[in-house]
């Protein structure tokens, strides 16, 4: 396959949003402006930014900066690490107004597929120029004029869409899987909060137990109504709490082995439900040179300092860094109904942390830490229903994970032209194909790519 050389101010245009005041910034409205919130840089797509409540704008602004269902924007400001270069596509038009720090890129069509672009510009190859380019400052910055200087390699047009065909269909498989789990996790969560916050559990005669006159009685702990044979405990009454520690990061031979080993930042990369891996195993030797504990599948991962209030549930064996407080169910059928009740609840939590440079919740707090327990009966039916709905979350987000590690590492085979889709990749998209498209019929039938995105 031949590669062509250009500059990507020759293949594309790159332009600024707009300068929006902050006294129209509002907390309703009809435009929403964009901010680097709405990249979502470790899938590399659009998210609804829920960091902030005035991201309404109520001025006026130039028709241009109203963006188009379709945009492909890239952020301007490195507000987190790996941010710049990354890429999003606008999902509805006459929604979003484009600010400051995000640019637009407009192709020049008969050059570049818009498809690849998208693409292109969160390749390796670019985000390292951009990163070598930005601004050394605390918030690292870049520029339209500096995204236009990058130097890339692109195959013939009618290659590209043969790419970005491919790159997409993958994303699109992603993407539909990412909103089952959305929906299997609204699902469990509303039923948490229909069972153990409204109390309308199912009673003996599988009718809502509160609504159906069920008898309430005053607990003065929590001073409010709740169900007869429910109890006030506190954590240490239903779990087990452990610290973590590190080993020594001198001693290489700590590390490399089969015993997985989690940080905060794990949970925060990786954003999902459960955990089972990584990014760095310790070994035997690691292991017995510290303080961290083996922790049993089930176990709830919570961090408790930088930040505070990430949760996980423990899919395999594993141990943890000193940034969490780790929680052992002493009973099977209340690990689901602990990791909602703390995620309800890690407010509160949050505010017993204490300290100067970073604020750390101690074991001591946690478990005394007061937590409704329900009956075992109503636990038992709670984890019977709920753990069809996790089984199906951990598959989906295991599949989620190999589609993604398959993604990134064809993706700069596919930009350097050291494989192409004709020849190398055919018999691979075939396989692709065979493998999920009974799996996407069962599950996803009248759902399209541009609904999942």
């Amino acid at each position: 396959m031949e590669l062509k050389k250009y500059k990507l101010g020759e293949i594309l245009d790159v332009t600024r949003g707009a300068s929006l005041s902050g006294e129209f910034y509002a907390t309703e409205g009809e435009y929403i402006r964009l901010t680097c919130g709405n990249f979502d840089y470790q899938n590399n797509c659009f998210k609804e930014n829920k960091s902030k409540d005035n991201l309404y704008y109520t001025g006026d602004f130039r028709s241009e900066f109203l963006m188009e269902k379709g945009d492909i924007i890239t952020p301007l400001t490195e507000q987190a690490i790996g941010l710049l270069g990354s890429t999003a596509i606008i999902p509805e038009s006459g929604k979003y107004i484009q600010s400051q720090d995000v640019a637009k890129i407009i192709c020049k069509e008969d050059l570049l597929d818009k498809d690849f672009a998208f693409y292109l510009i969160s390749s390796t190859l670019v985000k390292q120029q951009l990163s070598a380019a930005a601004q050394q400052t605390k918030i690292r910055h870049t520029s339209p004029d500096k995204i236009k200087d990058c130097t890339v390699w692109i195959p013939e047009l009618a290659e590209q869409k043969r790419i970005s065909k491919l790159l997409r269909s993958l994303d699109c498989k992603i993407g539909l899987n990412r909103a089952i789990n959305q929906n299997l996790e609204a699902m469990a969560k509303q039923l948490y909060d229909y069972w153990f916050v409204q109390f309308d559990f199912p009673n003996e005669e599988g009718k809502p137990y509160k609504s159906s006159g069920g008898e309430m009685v005053w607990n003065k702990k929590l001073k409010r109504d709740i169900p007869a044979l429910w109890k006030t405990k506190v954590i240490e009454d239903i779990a087990d709490v452990y610290n973590g520690a590190t080993p020594s990061t001198v001693n290489e031979q700590n590390y490399g082995g089969d015993i997985v080993w989690i940080t905060p930042k794990d949970l925060s990369d990786q954003k999902q439900k459960f955990v089972y891996q990584g990014e760095r195993d310790i070994s035997q030797a690691g292991y017995n040179s510290c303080s961290t504990h083996l922790l049993p599948p089930n176990t709830i991962l919570m961090s408790s300092r930088a930040p505070i209030g990430l949760l996980s549930i423990a899919k395999t064996e594993l141990c943890t860094n000193q940034g969490f407080k780790s929680f052992v169910p002493q009973a099977e059928n209340i690990s689901t109904y602990l990791y909602y009740y703390l995620n309800i609840h890690i407010k509160q939590i949050e505010q017993l942390g204490t300290g100067t440079t970073f604020k750390e919740v101690s074991r001591e707090d946690v478990l005394k830490f007061p937590i409704l327990k329900p009956s075992d009966t109503i636990l038992d039916l709670w984890e019977e229903r709920v753990s069809a709905l996790n089984n199906k979350q951990f598959e989906i987000q295991k599949e989620n994970e190999y589609l993604t590690k398959q993604r990134d590492g064809l993706l700069p085979l596919l930009m350097n032209g050291q494989v192409s889709v004709n020849s190398d990749l055919a018999v691979l998209y075939i396989i692709y194909g065979l493998k999920y498209q009974n799996y996407e019929r069962e599950h996803h039938s009248g759902d399209s790519c541009e609904n999942a995105a």
